[in-house]
């Protein structure tokens, strides 16, 4: 192959560097625009789909492009494949938090009230105190440091933050990405590629204010390293990494209980291959996982072992359960299968890629293993209905890996790329670019079509926290189901009881004879304590879109409730209402 001496004098760098800012600025430029013209106070079954404005869409497609001209140009400068993901990772994950006034996601609400109770009771308590949400002290890492960052910002709570937190865990996971792609490739284009796709792909939501968006990111970075180390054999530095993959998995350990198992199986996909069979990482990790479970997370392993146990096998039955509810409505349907379609699509590429670079494939072996790793966890646990989606997200740093390179031309070293990419047809470019663009845009419903669901509004914040501060200790909050904000609020003194949660025959009788019905299940609760039902839009939202009850039904529950003599009204406004058992109602 002849050297690079017979193409014409390059320009100078600062013109080959400056050229892809303005796709980058208009885009961005666009994003703002959008969220200054978006309203947010009607959303409809599509969720943020259908409530922003066009110029976000735009913007979204230029950016796209604009990368992947950008990352074809074989003289740009290296530093703009990052600063456009950095874009998308504004453009996805920051758009709810500046458009919508309150976090998102009744779990990270959950969440903020762990937070809150480290905060108020100051140690770890087990369930004789606090009886079920025993279980986050046991694996209080991710609690103990949230807590730890409120006093050092000085704030109430989490909540004044937790909302930007999507966009912290999407930053967060670009170092490990990083370390991981490049330990395999120098190719920038398949790099950048490889993030993009993950970044679009990576819709499952589980980037919100939680546990699991920190464990992912310590998981990706034992990996990380572990690879490296051996990517880098006989360097002074290996004792370094030893004791940094260790931490990591220490971390990760105390921080959440499915990431430490999906590490294992990782490990040990890894440890079948001859380069990489070193048992002294999975060895680790199984003992430090061990001994966490049999010391300090064992009150709950004990009580969940026979449901655990059970599940063991139900392939079916595991991944089913992740559908358990039902959709329903044109936009709750619509946008469950594009997010299926979109994660279908990154798989069937990454099989496109694996056929279609057999260097690659020998020489990322280890990226194909991690991605195919977690699929015997489907066989472990439903995972509380959500084991097909924890996969899903597992796999996707591998299956990004290999999707990217069948969208590239043949894969060598980063110099016969350059070579190469002055002579590729350009006909080629055309239908990985929209392959790209139609992954990026169909994200925008994958991750944000239930926000219908997902979106508390300040009043429907401001009703329940009026409730539970006027709840004295010992008091009881009956709702629907748990869709709303302050959902676990100070559950260290009051109850939460969801009805929706019960089996059918229960339910049907509290439709049947709402009021009656409720007055009795509330009826147990002593003074002073007291019972309070709580209805508001996102019980509403979510009992219809998931097919739980019609809007129908919970409004005949609520007349029935409001017309009863056992119930009074004490709180109320555009969000919803709540009432109290009256005493005599007892």
């Amino acid at each position: 192959m002849s050297d690079l001496s017979d193409l014409p004098p390059g320009r100078p760098w600062w013109h080959a560097a400056a050229h892809p800012a303005p796709a980058l600025l208009v885009a961005l430029a666009l994003w703002g625009w959008a969220m200054t013209h978006t309203d947010v106070s009607d959303l409809d079954d599509f969720g943020l789909v259908t409530a922003l404005h066009p110029t976000f869409w735009a913007g979204l497609a230029l950016l796209t492009v604009g990368f992947w001209v950008t990352l074809r140009g074989p003289r740009r400068h290296p530093a703009w494949a990052p600063a456009y993901v950095v874009g998308l990772l504004v453009m996805e994950r920051a758009t709810q938090a500046v458009l919508y006034p309150t976090p998102l996601y009744a779990w990270a609400w959950k969440h903020d009230a762990v937070v809150d109770h480290l905060l108020t009771a100051g140690r770890l308590e087990n369930a004789d105190a606090i009886g079920d949400m025993a279980v986050y002290d046991q694996w209080p890492g991710f609690f103990a440091a949230q807590a730890a960052l409120v006093r050092l910002l000085g704030v109430d709570s989490a909540a004044q933050f937790m909302a930007w937190w999507p966009l912290v865990c999407g930053l967060m996971l670009l170092l490990p990405l990083l370390l991981l792609y490049r330990t395999f490739t120098e190719d920038r284009r398949l790099i950048w590629t490889g993030v993009w796709i993950f970044c679009v792909a990576n819709w499952v939501g589980q980037d919100y204010f939680s546990p699991q968006s920190v464990a992912f990111a310590l998981h990706l970075g034992v990996l990380a390293v572990v690879l490296r180390r051996y990517g880098r054999p006989g360097q002074s530095a290996a004792r370094q990494r030893q004791a940094v993959w260790t931490v990591l998995v220490v971390a990760v350990v105390i921080t959440h209980q499915l990431t430490p198992g999906m590490l294992i199986v990782s490990l040990a996909a890894l440890f079948l291959t001859r380069r990489y069979r070193d048992k002294v990482p999975l060895v680790t990790t199984v003992v430090i996982f061990l001994a966490w479970c049999l010391t300090a997370a064992l009150p709950f392993l004990s009580a969940a072992l026979p449901d655990m146990i059970r599940s063991i096998g139900d392939i079916g039955g595991n991944v089913s359960t992740g559908y358990g509810a039902t959709p329903t409505g044109t936009g709750a349907v619509t946008t469950s299968w594009v997010a299926r379609l979109l994660s279908a699509s990154v798989l069937l590429l990454a099989v496109v890629g694996v056929l279609r670079q057999p260097v690659l494939r020998h020489r990322a072996m280890p990226l194909l293993l991690i991605a195919a790793a977690p699929l015997p966890m489907l066989g472990a646990s439903s995972y509380g209905s959500e084991m097909i989606f924890r996969v899903l997200m597992f796999m996707l740093p591998g299956a990004a890996f290999f999707a990217a390179a069948a969208l590239l031309p043949q894969v060598r070293t980063l110099t016969a790329m350059e070579r190469t990419s002055r002579t590729e047809p350009r006909r080629y470019g055309w239908l990985p670019l929209l392959a790209l663009l139609a992954g990026t845009l169909a994200f925008v419903p994958s991750y944000s079509g239930k926000d219908r669901i997902s979106y508390f509004p300040p009043a429907e914040v401001d009703l329940v926290r009026q409730v539970v501060d006027q709840a004295p200790d010992a008091s009881l909050v009956v709702a629907a189901d748990r869709n709303y904000p302050l959902a676990f609020a100070d559950y260290w003194r009051v109850d939460h009881y969801w009805f929706l949660d019960d089996d059918r025959e229960h339910v049907d009788a509290i439709v049947r004879d709402p009021a009656a019905t409720l007055a009795r299940d509330m009826s147990a609760v002593e003074s002073p304590g007291r019972a309070y039902l709580l209805f508001s839009r996102g019980q509403f939202a979510d009992s219809e879109m998931n097919g739980l009850l019609t809007t129908g039904q919970l409004d005949r529950i609520r007349q029935s409730v409001d017309a009863s003599p056992l119930f009074e009204r004490v709180a109320g406004n555009d969000a919803g209402v709540a009432y109290v058992l009256k005493e005599t109602g007892r």
